[in-house]
């Protein structure tokens, strides 16, 4: 894959934005918030109240067409992630997976497979749940290119 986003990732830099949806889309979803209630005290009415309910609306699917595909893909990442620890932790971590949180198998997922079983002890011992703190930690970075 040589795609344009396929910049190079770290703990700093691995968030996926999309210009077109995250500001164009977002920002026009928010002016036209802040416009219909303007509208709305400047000249009180139907009319102007059905326009803010539509921009309350507007913004709302903004929010929720972003977070379902976001939430199934946490989902995804889970059942992986436990996938890949069942086949890489040595027997002692194995019972333990199911310990590791939905944030800690995220944040997880971007270690490379050779530190995995360490970053998940030390994980599981220190009981980290910030996923920047466990992001923090990894030494080799393992990209993630296909996500919401």
């Amino acid at each position: 894959m040589t795609a344009p986003f396929m910049v190079p990732q770290s703990a700093d830099k691995h968030t996926r934005w999309v210009p077109g949806f995250h500001f164009v889309a977002g920002t026009l979803a928010l002016v036209n918030l802040i416009w219909s209630i303007y509208r709305l005290v400047v000249r009180p009415g139907a009319d102007s109240a059905k326009m803010l309910l539509v921009a309350v609306l507007l913004l709302q699917l903004f929010w929720y067409v972003r977070q379902f595909p976001v939430t199934v893909q946490d989902r995804v990442i889970r059942l992986e992630e436990r996938l890949r620890l069942a086949r890489l932790l040595p027997p002692d971590l194995q019972p333990r997976i199911d310990e590791l949180t939905p944030r800690q198998l995220v944040a997880l997922r971007f270690a490379s497979d050779g530190e995995l079983p360490e970053l998940t002890r030390r994980v599981l011992a220190e009981k980290l749940t910030d996923p920047r703190a466990i992001k923090a930690l990894i030494s080799q970075w393992r990209p993630d290119y296909l996500r919401a």
